[in-house]
């Protein structure tokens, strides 16, 4: 499976999204190797590189990570926007304001992961999680909207399995935070729901929107 973060961005020195990726690097849950990559916070390059990751290693499932300050639990994404409007500059200084991820694209995509049964794991493990609607309008909802665009048109990857998540600051840099070790934790956690849950869900139908 493909598992990304980011680097830092924002003025900031460290981002827990490619920290906790990077720590499950080389690991296996549920008999599936995790490969693990940092993508760059720059709209330009952010999708592509997603893209040609899912290219070269053919995961079975892919989830993007990506690092919300100001959020208190492990945020799992329900639905990408094809919207792209920066409060701030990304790392390459660019600030697009009201354009689309995708010109032409479904007004959103939901994720295709059991959001409810990973909710219920990472529950069940002590760790603060949540469904969230709203991957924001900066470049992890881009990175989560190409993510499932390119499943649902590329030739053959419809099988493919995607989504986002989001996690809290480092308590290093400020408050509300989460340390490291449980955002780990709760990251193998729901990966290991997402590849082994068989049940209905109760999220929302996968797909666009319209």
């Amino acid at each position: 499976m493909l598992l990304t973060g980011f680097d830092a961005f924002g003025g900031q020195a460290i981002n827990p999204s490619g920290m906790a990726v990077q720590a499950l690097h080389g690991r296996r849950i549920a008999g599936h190797r995790v490969v693990s990559a940092e993508l760059p916070t720059t709209f330009a390059d952010a999708p592509a590189r997603l893209v040609a990751l899912i290219t070269t290693h053919r995961p079975a499932l892919v989830i993007g990570v990506g690092q919300a300050g100001g959020r208190a639990a492990l945020s799992l994404e329900r639905v990408a926007i094809n919207l792209i409007d920066a409060r701030i500059a990304d790392n390459a200084r660019a600030q697009p304001v009201d354009e689309p991820v995708v010109r032409g694209g479904p007004a959103a995509y939901f994720s295709t992961l059991p959001l409810k049964a990973m909710l219920a794991g990472l529950q069940r493990d002590g760790l603060p999680a949540e469904v969230s609607q709203t991957a924001g309008t900066f470049v992890c909802n881009q990175v989560f909207y190409a993510l499932m665009h390119a499943l649902a048109t590329r030739r053959g990857w419809g099988r493919l399995r995607g989504g986002f998540i989001h996690v809290p600051w480092l308590p290093e840099q400020g408050t509300p935070s989460m340390p490291l070790a449980d955002i780990v934790r709760g990251l193998r956690a729901a990966l290991n729901v997402a590849l082994t849950y068989r049940g209905p869900d109760l999220a929302l139908p996968a797909g666009a929107i319209h």
